[in-house]
């Protein structure tokens, strides 16, 4: 009974904090508004006079762009710039994705059809599979060893892995700099957003007032640039998340391709056959 009431306890700590918490901020409100409510209501007149004299005629998006301050445009500037970064490194990824995984899969389909890395070379498009397929062709060429399949095998593998992984590297170039919009847009924006308010709380010092004519402009430029932040990161964050999976599937397909050109350069072993190269790696060498 006893460490039942006292686990009651512990569940009701967290609650009555939160009630204490709410009246005293609600406390401080309410004395904020008492202070501040004799300054509002002696300085109407004035406020108001303040208010047509310093209020910005235009609070539309660029109106506020154009009457903000300094590094508040910088912000923005930078802010836009990235989120155009964002849209071309999306066009342009996905088009070449979308190229490159038709482009595997229609070699994934002529490798299956071939009986031996001979019929692969001579039928599999340009493309990475086909470059898998000079990798194992040359490293056939260079083992000299021919029995010892196993060890053959082995490099064969290597080699293909590393040009495995370079074409992944390849394919994810440009995405980074999505990741990086992502992480930091909304902290450049927060950044905006506190220049904006102090130039803001500079502007009431300076005017002596407490008219809302004064803080007004400053706390939407910082506004706008909060809503910028967000404009750059949520889109960069989906459209990494998004190219993320679809490399993730380009790579499995080359994978594939790997363990495909595998099995064929160990049939091929087994059974004695001669691999030819291609024409144009063989006049390179």
């Amino acid at each position: 009974m006893q460490l039942c009431s006292g686990s009651r306890r512990a569940a009701r700590c967290p609650v009555r904090v939160s009630c204490f918490v709410a009246v005293g901020v609600s406390v401080v409100l309410l004395c904020v508004a008492g202070f501040a409510g004799p300054a509002f209501a002696e300085g109407a007149s004035e406020g108001t006079a303040i208010g047509i004299a310093v209020l910005p005629r235009d609070l539309s998006p660029w109106g506020m762009f154009l009457q903000a301050d300094i590094v508040v445009k910088a912000v923005m500037t930078g802010l836009a710039l990235a989120t155009v970064v964002t849209c071309t490194v999306w066009l342009s990824k996905t088009i070449e994705l979308f190229n490159a995984r038709r482009i595997v899969r229609r070699s994934l389909r002529e490798l299956a059809g071939a009986g031996s890395v001979e019929d692969a070379v001579r039928t599999v498009p340009a493309g990475p599979v086909a470059r898998l397929l000079d990798g194992a062709a040359a490293e056939l060429k260079l083992s000299n060893d021919r029995m010892d399949r196993d060890g053959i095998k082995a490099r064969i593998l290597s080699r293909l892995q590393q040009i495995e992984a370079a074409a992944g590297r390849r394919i994810a170039f440009g995405t980074g700099v999505l990741a990086t919009i992502g992480a930091t847009g909304p902290f450049v924006g927060l950044f905006g957003t506190v220049w904006g308010i102090m130039n803001s709380f500079i502007g009431i010092s300076k005017s002596q007032t407490t008219n809302i004519a004064v803080v007004a402009p400053g706390i939407a430029e910082a506004l706008l640039a909060t809503a910028l932040g967000l404009v750059a990161a949520i889109p960069a964050v989906v459209i990494y998340n998004l190219f993320v999976r679809q490399i993730g599937a380009y790579r499995a397909l080359l994978g594939d391709g790997v363990a495909e050109i595998t099995r064929l350069a160990g049939r091929d072993l087994d059974s004695g056959a001669i691999v030819v190269q291609r024409a144009h790696l063989t006049a390179a060498e």
